[in-house]
């Protein structure tokens, strides 16, 4: 157990953090997803490898203990909308880092209001802008169910600045495409004649 005072790591470290491959994936990662730093990726695959030594020691056991917990690990799962209902434990084990991340409340909140960066998304959920249902979520990395997915929703403040910004850049948008389109139109190349 431990002392309440020191909890234990909820991250591992990875085995070759140096290897440039690796390096290059989890910086493409962390951007597409907006995460903060490196250990949030840790922590999502230490999650995302315990669920898959869970699928695999389920595999090890006798088939009618199996039949008892199977059914907890993947109601637990299909809740959270990693799984669909019906899975199987190949499923589970097929799961990688992304599906995990998808489902994190940042990376809903970017999808669903249509934040131009993972960054918006997680600023808003930060400053307090994003609620599920009643509750003010303040938490980026907040995994988000799917019964829960349906009641996201932005401050009335914030989606007046987002659709006053989008309507702004699509009449800027307009303009300079028809400003191109006249001075197009008005400009005569000049032909030089030389006789």
């Amino acid at each position: 157990m431990g002392d309440p005072k020191y909890p234990s790591r909820v991250w591992k470290r990875p085995k070759r953090p140096l290897n440039y491959d690796f390096m290059m994936e989890d910086l493409n990662t962390l951007g597409t997803y907006g995460l903060k730093n490196k250990r949030e990726l840790w922590k999502a695959r230490t999650e995302l490898s315990r669920v898959r030594h869970q699928a695999r020691s389920l595999l090890a056991l006798r088939q009618e203990i199996r039949e008892q917990k199977e059914p907890i690990l993947m109601k637990s799962l299909t809740r959270i909308g990693l799984v669909k209902d019906g899975a199987t434990l190949d499923d589970v084990l097929n799961l990688d880092i992304n599906m995990l991340l998808s489902r994190r409340l940042q990376t809903i909140v970017q999808r669903k209001f249509a934040f131009k960066t993972p960054y918006q998304a997680r600023q808003a959920i930060v400053h307090g802008h994003v609620s599920i249902g009643d509750r003010v979520i303040t938490i980026p990395s907040y995994t988000v169910t799917v019964e829960e997915e349906s009641s996201i929703s932005l401050s009335p403040r914030i989606l007046e600045n987002l659709q006053s910004k989008t309507e702004r850049t699509a009449v800027e948008e307009t303009a300079t495409e028809t400003v191109e389109a006249t001075d197009g139109t008005s400009e005569e190349p000049e032909s030089k004649d030389e006789s």
